[in-house]
């Protein structure tokens, strides 16, 4: 009987180990995912992919549009930029596991012409101002 539960205990620790992955590992398994399979909802957005950086431990996502580069496009998309992010959260686009394993996701709205129309750095301290904000947003249309 004690032979039997030291083989089923070192079977279990090295299934266990082999299951596991590294944060390499799940970003390249989160970038697949994502450009198979992920779409994103609005005006003028045409696609939108995801690129590994695994030596910087970041991800790399643009959102294409048939916008033009202008003042009034780039104004309008820094003020809604901050909601999208939100709704890419909640739809596990931007993952918390790997934010809290230390990876960076540098999300890019571009005009057509690959111009910036907005751009932001999501680590663990955007990803809180994001959390927080739609926090207060719930509270905010509870009352």
């Amino acid at each position: 009987m004690k032979k039997i539960t030291q083989i089923a205990f070192a079977f279990v620790v090295v299934l266990l180990l082999v299951s596991c992955k590294n944060t390499k590992q799940k970003i390249q398994e989160h970038v697949n995912t994502y450009n198979n399979s992920s779409s994103i909802n609005g005006t003028g957005i045409t696609s939108t992919t995801a690129k590994a950086f695994l030596n910087d431990n970041k991800i790399e996502i643009r959102i294409e549009t048939n916008l033009e580069e202008n003042d009034t496009n780039k104004l309008t998309y820094k003020e809604s930029f901050p909601d999208l992010l939100k709704e890419m959260i909640k739809n596990d686009q931007i993952s918390k596991e790997l934010i809290d394993e230390g990876v960076k996701f540098d999300v890019y709205f571009l005009a057509y012409n690959n111009a910036i129309l907005a751009q932001k750095i999501v680590d663990k301290e955007e990803f809180a101002v994001l959390e927080s904000a739609s926090e207060s947003k719930k509270v905010t249309a509870k009352l």
